[in-house]
């Protein structure tokens, strides 16, 4: 796992995770949070054949007091969209009732905490054509999290990107 902090903000920039594959080779690195920093394929042959750019996108982009995901290129109001909580199988439900979007996603910091889902906690707003959906993080993850934040004011940032880790 690899994570990127903002220094002024402590604001957790990226977290990427990556795992071995079966026969044990390094795998490419996974987007959990921010933007990837390679942007998607955009040509699959010799023949220029590209993405649509108007294709939806969907980023997880949190903030101090919630995880956030971001999905651009929505142009639907926000009356067609319907956001819910599947706490059966652990993970977000966004569809539209025109049956033009739907998405199911997992919220892999409460999976690895193991705590349970609660739908008070999730909200979504439409602004843009970007659906911004927020759940709200539980007491056990903001507590995790400045503790983690104590630890790493602990470690001296030497440069931009570079901070001293011992490694054992």
């Amino acid at each position: 796992m690899a994570e990127e902090y903002d220094l002024r903000t402590d604001e957790l920039l990226v977290r990427k995770w990556r795992h071995k594959s079966t026969l044990g080779a390094q795998g490419g690195w996974q987007e959990e949070v921010g933007e990837p920093r390679v942007g998607p394929v955009t040509c699959l042959d010799a023949e220029m054949i590209k993405e649509n750019c108007s294709n939806p996108v969907f980023l997880r982009k949190d903030t101090k007091t919630s995880f956030q995901w971001r999905i651009r290129n929505l142009p639907h109001p926000k009356d067609v969209f319907d956001v819910s909580v599947q706490p059966s199988e652990r993970c977000i439900v966004i569809k539209t009732s025109n049956k033009k979007y739907y998405k199911k996603f997992a919220i892999p910091d409460l999976d690895r905490s193991q705590l349970p889902l609660d739908s008070s906690a999730l909200s979504f707003t439409h602004a843009n054509n970007t659906l911004i959906v927020s759940y709200k993080k539980p007491k056990e993850i903001l507590t995790l999290e400045q503790n983690l934040m104590k630890e790493l004011k602990k470690l001296k940032g030497t440069g931009e990107g570079d901070v001293d880790c011992k490694t054992q």
